[in-house]
This record gives C-alpha cells, sequence and structure tokens, in this order.
C-alpha cells in the first residue's frame, strides 16, 4: 500500500529571493509558528489555517465577493463594503472573484510533489547563481512531515536546500529535516528565558539546546560558522546560521547583544556574527489580518546604533561582526 503523501499549508512561494541565503533562490513560506514575537515581519504565517486578509483600500466596489460567500461576512453595510472576520471559515471563494486581490486568501494545502513541480521551473536559475530553495515561515518545524519530503525530492533533483527556523521542536523533528539540508538559518531574539517569553510567548532553553545540539553534536569534520546574530555550521556545504533580529525595547542594547555573542563565541569555531535590523513594512500585514500592529511606535535603528552593537559582539569574543543592509 503506498504511503499517503504529506500536505503542507503554505502562504507563498516567493521566487527570485535574494535574502534567505546564496544566490537565487525560491523562498517557501509555511503557515504555523510556536512563536508570538509582536513585531513579526510575516503575521500571515502565525495561525496554523487559512485566513482571509482584507486590503479595503483595493476594493472597487464590484459585490461579488457578497454573493460567493456563504456564510455572509463579505456585505455592505450603509454603503460600505466590510468584512465580517468571525463569520469566516477560510474557504477562499471569495477570492475566486477578487481581480482587485482586495481579500486574499493566505493559506493553501500542496502536496510535496505539487510544490515540487513548481519549484524545479526555476532551476535554471538556481544553477546559474548557486542558488536553490528555502523553506521559510511561519516555522517548518510545524509541518515536518511536509517539510523533510519537500526537503528530500529537493536535494534528489539536484537544488541546494535551507530553512529559516526558530529551532522551537522536538530534535527529532529537526533531525530529521536536517539530514536533507545544506544551509540552516535559525534566529536567537534574547538570551533570557524570561524576556524571551515576554516578547515571543516561549521560552528560549529548548531553542539554545537544539541550537547546541546541531553546533556540537555533530558527525566528525563539521565546521562551525556564525553570523551577526547569526552562527553557523558546515559539513561539507553545509552550514547553520544563527541570526538575532535588532528590534528597539526587545534586545537593541549593548547587554542583551553581548550575552548572546557570548554563547555564539562559545561554539565550536565561530567565524562571524550579523545584526538584522527591526523593519515596519509589515503593518499593512497587521491591518489586513485585524491584528493589533504592538511595533508600530518602534523605529528602525540608527547605523550607528548598529555600530555600538557590533562593538559589543567583538568585545564579547566574535571576531567578525557584521550589519545586515
Amino acid at each position: 500500500m503506498q504511503a499517503e503523501t504529506p500536505q503542507g499549508l503554505i502562504t507563498n512561494v516567493q521566487r527570485f529571493s535574494i535574502h534567505d541565503g546564496p544566490g537565487i533562490r525560491t523562498t517557501v513560506f509555511l503557515k504555523g509558528c510556536p512563536l508570538r514575537c509582536f513585531w513579526c515581519h510575516n503575521p500571515e504565517t502565525q495561525r496554523a489555517e487559512p485566513e482571509l486578509e482584507f486590503f479595503p483600500d483595493r476594493c472597487i466596489g464590484c459585490q461579488e465577493c457578497v454573493r460567493r460567500c456563504p456564510e455572509g461576512a463579505q456585505a455592505v453595510e450603509d454603503g460600505r463594503r466590510v468584512y465580517r472576520r468571525p463569520r469566516c471559515r477560510g474557504c477562499g471563494r471569495c477570492t475566486e472573484t477578487c481581480y482587485a486581490e482586495a481579500l486574499v486568501l493566505a493559506g493553501r494545502w500542496w502536496t510535496a510533489e505539487e510544490l515540487l513541480e513548481e519549484l524545479l521551473r526555476d532551476k535554471p536559475f538556481y544553477d546559474q547563481s548557486g542558488g536553490g530553495v528555502t523553506l521559510s515561515g511561519g516555522e517548518p518545524l510545524l509541518q515536518a512531515r511536509f517539510s523533510e519530503r519537500v526537503l528530500q525530492l529537493c536535494q534528489e533533483a539536484g537544488v541546494h536546500t535551507a530553512i529559516e527556523t526558530c529551532a522551537l521542536g522536538q530534535w527529532d523533528r529537526l533531525a530529521g529535516l536536517l539530514r536533507w539540508t545544506d544551509l540552516v538559518m535559525v534566529d536567537i531574539k534574547l538570551l533570557d528565558d524570561a524576556a524571551h517569553r515576554a516578547a515571543t510567548g516561549a521560552p528560549v532553553r529548548p531553542i539554545l539546546e537544539n541550537i547546541r545540539r546541531m553546533a556540537e553534536d555533530r558527525p566528525p569534520g563539521w565546521d562551525v560558522i556564525a553570523s551577526g546574530l547569526c552562527e553557523a555550521i558546515s559539513v561539507g556545504d553545509r552550514r547553520l546560521i544563527v541570526r538575532t533580529p535588532v528590534v528597539p525595547t526587545v534586545n537593541d542594547t549593548p547587554a542583551a547583544i553581548g550575552a548572546i555573542a557570548a554563547f555564539v563565541a562559545g561554539l565550536p569555531k565561530v567565524q562571524y556574527y550579523e545584526l538584522m535590523p527591526f523593519h515596519k513594512l509589515a503593518a499593512g500585514k497587521y491591518r489586513s489580518l485585524g491584528l493589533e500592529y504592538r511595533a508600530a511606535a518602534l523605529e528602525p535603528p540608527a547605523r550607528e546604533q548598529l555600530a555600538v552593537l557590533a562593538e559589543a559582539a567583538r568585545r564579547a569574543g566574535v571576531a567578525d561582526v557584521r550589519v545586515a543592509s
């Protein structure tokens, strides 16, 4: 009897990505995340179910969505188009007729084989640029069986594979993904457990333990590279990168960055760090989901401040520290 083909819930298949690993890449954003970082740049990937994004400024007033919605979630009240979010079941019927893309369904089910067919369309670009496929999110570990199958199919097709993960999950699931992964990018937001719980809603200790296991419980010949709040491990061409977004009021102090840098410096053969500044480009996504954007009052850190934080990382023992543009 043939094994059931795993399916994954995906919000976006983004072509020609250049910031999610080496070369030209296709980044697959999976839906569902165990963290609730209040500054999250991809809030549409947090919930592990399909949901609707509503952009009222795009609406052209055709009212086709009102006629198509079986739940009465799309309506007109006092001459104004409204979205009754509590009634929505995420069926996506309204989006099928919304050519202005005022309504967008975040979350579509794919089989691993369907996704591979889509990904291989850009294989010539991967081959020419040294790129490949990156699974992001959300969190690939929450859809571990699907993620592992996609990574396996990609490697068997000769495509470089990478994952972006928060590393919060069972080690055996993470190890299954690592088997088929050339590059791992993992964040450390904070080193203090209480502060991490307050900022993300989850403990940091299991994350750090998984990172240690990736860095230290490795076969002979693995090298470790670290990248800015980033740290990396390599088996041949396999690498692990640990990244930290620099977020005002969360970790934008020399003490916070120095603590993380000291952790990274304690791992074998750390080579460099990369500080990744917070930005506000996701504000519109929060509005489309009916969510409060709790980071609205924050401003991206200045280059001068990032230079101070980079110096704090160097003082903590990391020789080569870099700042993302």
